[in-house]
């Protein structure tokens, strides 16, 4: 990755101004109102944009390994990111996802802790180490949207204890396939009798390391569900959802 650029003088005093039009590249963007650029005016966003850059990531690339420097962070603008730590022997412990539109990176951390994987095609917007961290530092707004989705992810990671600890490997299942109907599109309100549909972006060898079940359990569970006609599954990792609600209710 390239070096970390230093920080920016203008980044310090960007100017408020009624009659700066939004960036181009960010008029397109589907995240950005949802994402940490929702704390931004358009003037900010015209500063920040001369630093950005969109990159894309094929499903299976590793983004980032463990004990790596961070020089860069990012928004997930579409796909799915799949966070994991992996022993000494060789396993692998699926620790977290993140969607569109998550934050991705350690705000002030040196080196990643984490392995980062493009889970599916991954598109992000990466913005330089010091550039946001000047921003951040100069921002209230963008402060607390941070803190924000810094507080929301450790809430899911405390619920997501209950589930490894606790539920049964059905309940675990029905909570994975819900996690990802909850976020894959953040275009769509989830409610009761809500159908959607999506391509499942993990394996199934993914999702038993990201719920502590083997291959052979999940397989079998993946097919109670469908029988059960709480989903359907096509083209192999294609998945159908009559009524989401449904689906919630089996999570214990």
């Amino acid at each position: 990755m390239a070096c970390r650029p230093e920080a920016p003088d203008e980044m310090n005093q960007t100017p408020v101004s009624l009659t700066v039009e939004t960036p181009v590249p960010c008029r397109g963007c589907h995240a950005r109102h949802k994402g940490l650029c929702g704390a931004l005016n358009a003037a900010e966003l015209t500063a920040l944009s001369r630093y950005t850059r969109v990159v894309k990531h094929l499903a299976g690339s590793e983004i980032a390994g463990e004990e790596t420097e961070i020089y860069n962070y990012a928004n997930v603008m579409s796909g799915v990111i799949k966070l994991s730590r992996v022993l000494e022997d060789g396993r692998q412990q699926v620790i977290g996802l993140k969607f569109s539109p998550d934050f991705m990176g350690r705000i002030y951390g040196t080196d990643n802790i984490v392995a980062v994987r493009a889970a599916s095609d991954v598109e992000l917007c990466q913005i330089p180490k010091k550039v946001l961290e000047v921003l951040v530092e100069t921002n209230r707004a963008l402060e607390r949207r941070l803190m924000i989705q810094t507080l929301r992810e450790l809430d899911e990671a405390r619920e997501w204890m209950v589930t490894l600890g606790r539920k049964t490997a059905s309940e675990r299942l029905a909570s994975c396939l819900y996690l990802i109907a909850l976020h894959i599109d953040p275009s769509i309100d989830i409610g009761e009798g809500t159908a959607i549909e999506y391509d499942l972006p993990l394996t199934r060898a993914d999702i038993a390391d990201f719920l502590g079940l083997s291959l052979e359990t999940v397989s079998r569970q993946m097919t109670l569900l469908r029988k059960s006609g709480v989903i359907q599954i096509t083209r192999k990792r294609h998945i159908e959802i009559g009524d989401v609600d449904k689906l919630r209710k089996l999570c214990g």
